[in-house]
């Protein structure tokens, strides 16, 4: 068998068995959903449940297991496409055991192992942070950025065991079904350990090593970085605005509704998609377009909001509360207001983040005008060598005129 042929039959091998782990994790989501959709609503409600949270996060899951398929498939040895994979079937798991706990307790209370499933429930879940953070450490290409960060690595594990110690062996009731005791509680001091703690010590080594790694990329690896960098900056910006919003609304007006669980689930699926896009290549250098554009539009929404608001206010002041004009004449100098602010805006990003390209456009616009003047041919020949040099930076620049017949 020559080597060609093994390397396509172990990709062949590779893809059946992930897209046989997306399959998996398919099924046991559903089934623990059908399970408990059949569980009345008044003994939901009386469970101290996160479900809700966890139904809003099964397209995600879904997002993360196709793509990690896609990767597993197209680079076995690539580890963080069997990391996502391995992320989908606990929290399929997660979602059969909760369901099955749940029906087996209020439908049918003579199945077996209920308070075990319940038990296994409890701890599932909080595992998945431990692989993402894995996963960050090894981004993109499946290795560390360095030996020193093996110990890293190699800690994954201790707080693993951290994890499942505080939500699985700790005794007293089951944080997800206060009225079960744990069937496997350990010794009582297990109830003082923080797996929380665990969970935010290994993400903040993930993060740590993905600055590390973007300070000393450059190139294709750099533009790697950089997609992920966007995906981790649009959870960060959702959860530092949904903070303030409860500081501000109350936590009543902030979270009442499962909407807000379902506006993380959108965005923390940008997460996977910038890691599949970023793996495999796929509008790699597009990073730099998506950023500056997410970068202009961010602030031009929340530059026409506070306009918005303030307009309705001051409208109001002078027009009267009861009045409807204050809201057509606020919406009017919005509108009015959108082309000049997103120039002004767009001309403030380039300026800061994208210096390179707002100096070209500066030497194009200079050149443009000096070519409407000037007459001597050899002087727009330099004047056209120096701005494709400053401009487009060659390592070389020749011009051919050719003469006229």
């Amino acid at each position: 068998m020559t080597f060609e042929r093994a390397r396509r039959l172990a990709l062949q091998r590779s893809g059946r068995l992930a897209w046989i782990l997306v399959g998996v994790y398919v099924a046991a989501s559903v089934a623990g959903a059908a399970l408990l959709a059949q569980v009345p609503d008044a003994v939901l409600e009386r469970q101290n449940t996160s479900f809700s949270l966890s139904l809003a996060f099964m397209p995600v899951l879904l997002v993360f297991a196709l793509i990690g398929a896609v990767i597993a498939g197209r680079i076995p040895g690539n580890p963080i496409g069997w990391l996502f994979l391995a992320l989908a079937q606990i929290q399929g798991l997660y979602a059969l055991a909760f369901g099955y706990a749940h029906y087996a307790l209020s439908v049918d209370p003579g199945l077996p192992a209920a308070e075990y499933a319940a038990w296994s429930s409890s701890w599932l879940s909080p595992v998945s942070p431990v692989l993402i953070a894995l996963a960050l450490l090894l981004f993109p290409d499946g290795r560390l950025v360095s030996a020193r960060w093996r110990v890293v690595a190699w800690a994954c594990a201790p707080l693993l065991a951290v994890i499942v110690g505080d939500y699985g062996l700790a005794p007293g009731p089951l944080e997800e079904f206060p009225s079960l005791d744990n069937p496997v509680a350990g010794p009582a001091w297990l109830a003082n350990i923080d797996g929380n703690a665990a969970v935010f010590v290994v993400l903040l080594a993930a993060v740590a090593s993905l600055i590390v790694r973007f300070r000393r990329s450059h190139g294709i690896e750099r533009q790697q970085v950089k997609w992920i960098a966007y995906a981790a900056g649009l959870i960060a910006v959702f959860l530092i605005v949904s903070g303030t919003a409860t500081v501000v609304l109350g936590e009543g007006e902030a979270t009442d509704s499962t909407a807000a669980g379902w506006v993380f689930a959108g965005v923390f699926s940008s997460l996977p998609i910038a890691a599949g896009l970023a793996i495999l290549r796929h509008g790699l250098y597009d990073i730099d377009v998506v950023i500056r554009r997410t970068l202009i539009y961010a602030a031009l929404t929340a530059t026409l909001a506070v306009g918005y608001l303030g307009c309705v206010l001051l409208a109001q002041l002078v027009i009267g509360a009861e009045s409807g004009l204050a809201v057509a004449a606020s919406t009017l100098a919005m509108a009015a207001l959108f082309r000049p602010a997103r120039s002004r805006i767009q001309e403030l990003v380039d300026r800061r983040f994208y210096r390179r390209r707002y100096d070209a456009a500066l030497t194009l616009e200079a050149f443009g005008a000096r070519l409407r003047d000037e007459l001597d041919l050899e002087a727009v020949g330099a004047d056209l060598r120096a701005v494709a040099r400053d401009t487009m930076q060659p390592a070389h620049v020749s011009l051919w005129l050719r003469e006229a017949s």
